[in-house]
């Protein structure tokens, strides 16, 4: 299929964007003049190559002011002065790290520069800086007049637009069909040529829950046996006889120090419950065994915890998944009536943390920082060194003895955590409690490109609340999400008009959760796209579980916070690029 030329492209742009967008339209500038190409051509010692010129002498980049047209992600083209100025700048950070390169070597790479000299900028990127944009190659070879990428935080790569012929080609395409340009779709709003992101949703992806309760949780691994291994029979005649020298003790594994919760006045079995215990997981477990089926399908990446009791205390160990006992959020479900007493540990963090009758007490806490302790100076230089199979921070270590010591003192918990590495206590995978959502402190602006602060301020408060009550119906819809009878009757009472009720442990907000935890284990499950090896879950699997998890999360925002703050969640995660059109409709018939 032959390309269009240049100017046939410009043409198809110009006429479109004067038809659906003049204010963008209005933004272009007017040609190049021959003149100002061919002095740039002079300042930068580059002949421009034709592609280029020809799109220079259509329009001389556009007037960077609001609603100028922009390329989606790459920003809007450069002007020749823009051209200069950007080629100059990263030309000038180039020549010092480029010095080395050898352009006769057989070995040569162009996209081996951080600069080539011969690269000139075409456009200023999403924020119309030298910092990254449209890079077209004017130098002569197999790449002359190719279109690149350069990101300033990146390695320069070329696009798979073989020439600017290609680039705006498809962006008039794209323009006149409404259909992506570089991952982005085109929309006009005021007038206004905008880019947003359209996102597609497979309608029933695979769920890793289903796909770990079909698994099934594997078998533990019986213990080694005791026998003593039985004496080699010895050979007549000559013997070979191997002698292994050792090189050196390998490094102590760690102490078994895990992350601990301590609930006042309540049973094991209660404690579990109160964090989030599956049903059907709850089993008597050695650590061992938890450790094997927590890195089984059948855990599907969510947290295990044993449970058993200290005294007057029963308390908890986490022995695999994202920690869960330092959130504000866990520790006011157990503590609920009663109190209870968290032991993390993080790398170099130890901490003891409080909290009674559902109440955090900041002022309770103990937390412990040490210091890196695995480097050393290496002789005759400045320059420290890191110990190889050395623990960095033995103080963390020791730092854990000694709060575990004193939470005896303080509140008579008396526990030994490796004279439970060999005990059955009763342990469950955790459906873990949502996040609390948090307040933004500032008010709501703009989101994705949309003033929703001016929305908010002109607009009566039932009749906004009516719109993003239709907003969150159609991104129920669009994610799949109202096919949950849960979510469904949520949605009946919001349009409705009616409070829902959400809570702890009841129907929704176990769906909600159970979505969470779904998104979660699909992101672990799934494999990168370059490794082919039978990874039970899709990229579109996992994308279709964090699309419904973003929606359910924006349910959640419109029942506990006030519409103006759900109204951004909402906006944000419709997938369709064309809900200021929808949210106009719901505006007017609110």
């Amino acid at each position: 299929m032959s390309i269009p030329s240049i100017e046939d492209s410009w043409a198809r742009i110009d006429a479109w964007l004067a038809a659906h967008a003049p204010v963008s339209h209005a933004r272009l500038r007017p040609p190049a003049s021959q003149a100002d190409i061919e002095a740039a051509q002079r300042t930068l010692d580059v002949a421009f190559h034709p592609d280029l010129k020809a799109s220079l002498r259509c329009h001389d980049g556009v007037e960077l002011e609001d609603g100028a047209p922009v390329l989606a992600y790459y920003g809007p083209l450069s002007c020749v002065t823009d051209i200069v100025r950007s080629t100059q700048f990263l030309r000038g950070i180039g020549a010092d790290i480029d010095e080395n390169l050898d352009e006769d070597d057989e070995d040569y790479d162009e996209l081996a520069s951080y600069w080539h000299k011969d690269w000139l900028l075409i456009t200023l990127g999403i924020g119309r800086q030298s910092s990254d944009g449209l890079f077209l190659t004017c130098h002569a070879g197999a790449h002359w007049g190719r279109v690149g990428r350069y990101f300033d935080e990146d390695a320069p790569s070329f696009t798979s637009w073989p020439s600017l012929r290609h680039v705006l080609a498809d962006y008039a395409d794209a323009l006149e069909q409404g259909s992506r340009f570089d991952g982005r779709t085109p929309v006009v709003a005021d007038g206004t040529l905008l880019w947003d992101d359209e996102r597609s949703v497979v309608p029933q992806p695979r769920s890793p829950l289903a796909l770990a309760a079909a698994a099934g949780e594997p078998r533990p691994t019986p213990p080694a046996s005791a026998e003593p291994p039985a004496e080699p029979r010895q050979a007549d005649g000559p013997r070979l006889v191997f002698v292994r020298v050792r090189q050196g003790e390998p490094p102590a594994p760690p102490p078994y120090q895990p992350d601990t919760v301590f609930a006042e006045g309540i049973g094991a079995d209660q404690l579990l419950e109160r964090l989030g215990a599956v049903p059907g997981t709850v089993l008597a477990r050695t650590r061992q065994h938890a450790e094997e089926s927590a890195e089984s399908l059948w855990a599907a990446h969510r947290p295990l915890v044993r449970a058993g009791t200290a005294g007057a205390w029963a308390y908890a160990v986490q022995e695999a998944g994202a920690a869960q006992f330092g959130r504000p959020e866990v520790l006011r479900r157990v503590s609920a009536g009663t109190r209870a007493v968290a032991l993390t540990k993080r790398g170099p963090e130890v901490t003891v943390t409080l909290a009674e009758d559902a109440v955090v007490r900041p002022e309770a806490l103990h937390h412990v920082l040490s210091p890196r302790e695995d480097q050393v100076d290496l002789p005759g230089t400045d320059r420290p060194a890191r110990r190889v199979g050395t623990d960095p921070f033995p103080g963390s270590q020791a730092a854990y003895v000694r709060l575990l010591a004193a939470l005896e003192g303080e509140f008579g918990i008396v526990h030994r955590p490796d004279d439970d590495v060999s005990a059955e206590l009763t342990s469950a995978l955790l459906l873990p409690v949502l996040d609390d959502i948090p307040e933004t402190g500032h008010p709501v602006t703009f989101v994705r490109d949309f003033d929703l602060a001016a929305l908010v301020g002109r607009t009566p408060a039932d009749r906004l609340r009516a719109a993003f009550a239709a907003q969150l119906t159609r991104l129920a819809a669009e994610t799949h999400i109202d096919t949950y009878p849960e979510v469904a009757d949520a949605l009946e009472l919001i349009g409705r008009g009616e409070r829902v009720p959400l809570a702890a442990d009841d129907a929704l907000d176990l769906r909600l959760r159970t979505l969470a935890a779904e998104a979660w284990a699909a992101r672990q499950l799934t494999r990168p796209s370059w490794r082919d090896d039978g990874a039970p879950l899709s990229q579109d699997d996992t994308n279709a579980w964090w699309i419904r998890h973003g929606a359910a999360g924006a349910l959640r925002a419109f029942i506990l916070r006030p519409v103006p703050e759900a109204a951004a969640g909402i906006i944000h995660q419709r997938t369709t690029a064309h809900w200021r059109a929808e949210l106009a409709e719901d505006l007017a018939s609110s």
